[in-house]
Parts: structure tokens; C-alpha cells; sequence
């Protein structure tokens, strides 16, 4: 019988020169992926991932994006026991330039869209990688349209 964990974390992104760049955590086993971690307590999921994030990145002026919120699972053995953990993964947009590298991760990298869907590791969070740069690519073009003026004579 499988132990059941949650996780969950987020896709941190940040504008470079009119360039959207993701965050990339090197894990000690050598896996690409997202800032994560277990719920703690009674923490809400959107608690627990800005927790992950300023405790595995060192970033503390992000925010949560409204609207997303995909998750993936996968099963593993430890101590003898298989668990089946679930992993839910927010949008957060970094207001800082930079991050810095916790003893929980080996590596990190800030990479265009391209590099960061051919870097991540599992099948999973690249999945919703996808997404996450698609729901963005959207947010963004309806921003733009509510923010140009109407043509005249019409």
C-alpha cells in the first residue's frame, strides 16, 4: 500500500529585456525542476508554494498568478516504502533578477522558454511547463488588447 504525499511549488518566471525567462532547480539526484515541497501542517497549497519558493530560490518579491494551478504525480521508494505523491504547480512571476541556490539543489538557471522545456527533467512538470507558458502567452495578449485605444471613426 502506497504512502500518499503532497507537494507543491511553483513555475517562477521573470521579464528579462522583453524576454520571459523560468527558474530551474538542479535536485541532488540530478532532476531539473521547479521550486517544491511538502505541505506542512494545515498550510494551503498556494501557502506551502511560496514557502518553496523563498526557501529553495532565496526570492521573496514574487507574486502568484491568478487562474493556474496543474498538478502531475508519480510514485518512488524510500525507506522501504513506496509513495505516491502528488505534485500541484502555480504561475509566479519574480520581481527579482536574480536567485540563489539552497543545499537543497546543486544548480540553478534562469532559461528561455525553448531551453527550459528541453531542460526539465520529467515528463510531468514539462507537461505543465506547456501550459503554463501557453496560459501566459494568453494573459498577456488580452492585456494588451484591453490596453489599446480604440481606433477612431468607428
Amino acid at each position: 500500500m502506497a504512502v500518499e504525499a503532497t507537494s507543491a511549488g511553483a513555475i517562477l518566471f521573470r521579464d528579462t529585456r522583453g524576454r520571459r525567462e523560468y527558474l530551474l532547480l538542479k535536485s541532488r539526484p540530478g532532476d531539473w525542476e521547479f521550486p517544491k515541497g511538502g505541505v506542512e501542517g494545515d498550510e494551503e497549497l498556494q501557502q506551502t508554494a511560496i514557502r518553496e519558493v523563498t526557501e529553495e530560490a532565496g526570492i521573496e518579491q514574487f507574486r502568484l498568478i491568478d487562474g493556474f494551478r496543474k498538478d502531475y504525480d508519480y510514485v518512488f521508494e524510500a525507506n522501504g516504502k513506496t509513495i505516491h505523491k502528488t505534485v500541484h504547480l502555480f504561475i509566479a512571476r519574480s520581481f527579482e533578477a536574480s536567485a540563489e541556490l539552497s543545499n537543497e539543489h546543486r544548480d540553478l538557471q534562469w532559461r528561455d522558454y525553448e531551453q527550459a522545456v528541453n531542460t526539465v527533467t520529467q515528463d510531468g512538470p514539462r507537461e505543465i511547463l506547456e501550459d503554463a507558458h501557453e496560459f501566459l502567452d494568453e494573459l498577456e495578449a488580452e492585456t494588451e488588447t484591453e490596453t489599446e485605444p480604440e481606433a477612431e471613426g468607428q
